[in-house]
């Protein structure tokens, strides 16, 4: 029943998209005639006002009107330009998560649920809500303290929005599974994983303690960090369903002309910003991966404060090691050592050829040389390189994709504060740092320390290792005198299987049966 319901949960969203102008509006370079044709009849049931406007105005519309799943959905959507494309993901970078209030007694409710404990109790004031997002709203609150009152921005979930997501999410995965299965060029960009991902971080956003839980952990990584820091938490009044944390006056970022005129000074306001992004990157490998102006803050000191840090990235070692190589190698118009690190971190399948892709590599590069360095772009530079590897059949890597898109945006906000920043002068401290540290003879010592701590923990694990292969090869022997034999668990999952694919197979051969009689009526 739930399945048939998400089809109609599906059903409606086409609707919406259809008569919203969207459908017509998306790009169809590259489509089967058929999905032409059905594009094309798309935009003469579109309303002719929403005909008349941008497609970005016309995807906002529609996501208004899908409600405040769609808002987050479409959100995440905009990080992943490698899935929904360049222009899509710009489009959807411009929604804005701002809903309506839910009632003030409803938030309550659920911070005495959350914390077991009545809101008087907990704050010496609760005021109505400020803001409010397609997640949680906001509201300005105090809590006594001994030496007197202190303000707290009071984090609450919107009532209901774990099971709405979870109905919507569905519908995704219906999407996402039939993409994979009728459209073989889609699968490179791994749609269900895609949608896995969408769900886990949805999840991780949804529970107030872990947003908490990383506004700790980047306080902790940047404690010693000159002029950036993170709101401090109130872990006695923070739950799953709430969190409270220190109140920021400030000056918000997108608010030049405010900046301006308290005397702060623009420039170092942007080499800060883009410092202190690739330090949580390279150093920490943990890094606020939703840096837009309206989230971040001019305190009267003149620290920059990052709030709201529902999402956030991370980045392994490998991963470190890769982007600064290529950043690395880029600067100094080493392509074919950029080429190589792809082959070494089995990015690039290792049946393609490295000059060949480090002349892919000198495509993007050159130019680049060729102009002034305040005009470069990071965030560019690595959006280009992802469109070459599409060519040589690299897998999507999410992480470096949120990168990516949150490089982009960090350097935007510091280019609104200095319209002249010099990317790669501000950011040559950093980089030039690290790299001295880890891609020199420090990093033969590290990796000979992480290769001891590896083989002190293969000899620990030795005992249970052995006592798995002799249990596995008993297994395999008795396999070979009775033969394999399923239990009835394992064949009724795959008998539900083949029964779920056969119906999508059915499904898609009526959509397309039902495509070919219109097209026969309508040249008749």
């Amino acid at each position: 029943m739930s399945t048939i319901g998400a089809y109609f949960r599906l059903a409606r969203v086409g609707w919406v998209l259809v008569r919203e102008g969207v459908i017509s509006a998306l790009p169809s370079e590259g489509l089967p005639p058929m999905l032409v044709f059905a594009q094309s009849a798309a935009g003469l049931l579109a309303r002719k006002r929403a005909m008349r406007e941008r497609r970005s105005d016309r995807l906002s519309k529609a996501v208004a009107r899908l409600g405040p799943s769609y808002v987050k959905i479409g959100q995440f959507l905009a990080t992943r330009p490698d899935v929904v494309g360049a222009e899509i993901a710009e489009d959807l970078s411009g929604l804005q998560d701002r809903m309506d209030f839910f009632p003030t007694e409803a938030a309550k409710n659920s911070i005495r649920e959350s914390l077991g404990r009545p809101v008087g109790e907990l704050y010496a004031s609760f005021d109505e809500p400020i803001a409010a997002a397609s997640i949680a709203q906001v509201h300005l609150g105090e809590v006594e303290t001994g030496q007197g009152r202190r303000k707290v921005a009071i984090k609450v979930i919107r009532p209901g929005v774990r099971r709405r997501f979870a109905a919507d999410l569905e519908a995704m995965y219906i999407v996402s599974r039939l993409q994979e299965r009728f459209l073989p060029h889609m699968r490179r960009l791994r749609p269900v994983e895609v949608t896995r991902t969408l769900e886990q971080t949805t999840k991780v956003e949804m529970d107030l303690r872990l947003e908490a839980a990383a506004l700790s952990e980047l306080a902790e990584n940047t404690k010693k960090d000159p002029g950036f820091r993170v709101p401090a938490v109130d872990w006695e009044r923070t739950g799953r369903d709430v969190v409270t944390m220190e109140w920021i006056d400030g000056i918000k970022m997108s608010d030049v002309e405010a900046l301006r005129a308290a005397g702060y000074d623009l420039n170092a306001l942007a080499d800060t910003l883009i410092q202190s992004f690739l330090r949580h990157t390279l150093r920490d490998g943990f890094f606020h991966a939703d840096m837009h102006p309206g989230n971040l803050f001019v305190d009267e000191s003149g620290m920059i404060v990052a709030v709201d840090l529902g999402i956030a990235g991370r980045l392994g070692k490998k991963e470190r090691r890769f982007l600064a190589e290529i950043l690395y190698g880029f600067i100094t118009r080493d392509y074919l050592r950029v080429a190589e690190v792809h082959f070494e971190a089995g990015y690039v399948p290792s049946h393609h050829n490295v000059a060949s892709f480090a002349q892919a590599i000198r495509a993007i590069g050159e130019p680049i040389h060729g102009q002034p360095a305040e005009t470069i772009s990071m965030g560019r530079l690595l959006t280009l390189l992802f469109e070459v590897t599409e060519l040589f059949d690299m897998a999507t890597r999410p992480e470096l994709v949120m990168l990516q898109k949150t490089m982009v945006v960090v350097e935007g906000v510091a280019r609104m504060l200095n319209p002249q920043f010099n990317m790669w002068k501000a950011s040559e401290p950093v980089v030039s740092g690290w790299i001295r540290d880890n891609l020199g003879p420090k990093r033969i010592v590290s990796d000979l320390k992480d290769g001891l701590h590896a083989a002190v923990r293969l000899a620990e694990a030795i005992p249970e290792i052995a006592v798995k292969t002799e249990k596995f090869h008993a297994e395999l022997m008795a396999m070979s005198e009775n033969g394999l034999r399923l239990d009835r668990e394992t064949t009724d999952a795959i008998g539900r299987a083949e029964a779920r694919h056969g119906r999508l197979g059915r499904l898609a051969l009526w959509i397309i049966a039902a495509s070919l009689v219109y097209i026969a009526v309508q040249i008749n």
